[in-house]
């Protein structure tokens, strides 16, 4: 089966291109259209994200973006980053063989069916992080502390995250070093990806 080059951006490997392009034809059985989001190939119902498929290196996977609310009565569904992934779920292959489908339709339908019914996983609010070094380079630098504030409160929430998630006092301190110049240009710690 020749793939176009498009195919070459959701499967980064290229070990896929045969297994990516066989799910593609069991997903257009459905009413979810194709789009490309973050460099891979994402299905949407009236806009809402439902499932993207992907090539890895030892594996292709279909995910399910509020996965969580699947029965997965099979037991197929893994939590990629256990700890951090909160409603996607993936389900993995290792070869062509193991597509099943029939399965691969039926829960595809529960998810469309949970999307339908407005049947999503909230995120869960998250508390605000302080960090007692960075707030000290605040009360130092009115500049930097105008420009923090001018960021919204989840810009606000990252950049502390990427603080306070180091361990080591000097790693903290490089950090901060790295994001000033950063919020003084009104950067968001994310912003290249988004």
């Amino acid at each position: 089966m020749e793939c176009s080059k498009a195919t070459h951006i959701w499967d980064k490997n290229n070990s896929w291109l045969e297994e990516l392009e066989f799910l593609k034809s069991i997903i257009v059985k459905t009413e979810l259209e194709e789009t490309s989001k973050w460099g891979g190939i994402v299905y949407v119902l009236n806009g809402k994200n439902v499932i993207g498929i992907a090539g890895f290196k030892n594996y292709f996977a279909i995910w399910f973006f509020n996965g969580v609310l699947l029965e997965d009565k099979k037991k197929l569904l893994v939590n990629a980053q256990e700890g951090v992934t909160k409603a996607l779920r993936q389900w993995r292959f290792k070869s062509k063989e193991e597509v099943n489908e029939g399965d691969v339709l039926n829960y595809i339908k529960e998810a469309i069916e949970n999307e339908k019914r407005g049947k999503t996983s909230k995120p869960e609010k998250k508390m605000p992080i302080l960090s007692e070094f960075f707030q000290k380079e605040l009360i130092a630098n009115q500049k930097l502390a105008a420009a923090f504030q001018k960021f919204s409160a989840y810009k606000q929430y990252e950049f502390m995250e990427y603080i306070e998630s180091a361990k080591r006092e000097e790693t903290k301190r490089s950090r901060i070093d790295k994001i000033i110049p950063m919020i003084l240009d009104s950067i968001g710690l994310n912003d290249k990806y988004r």
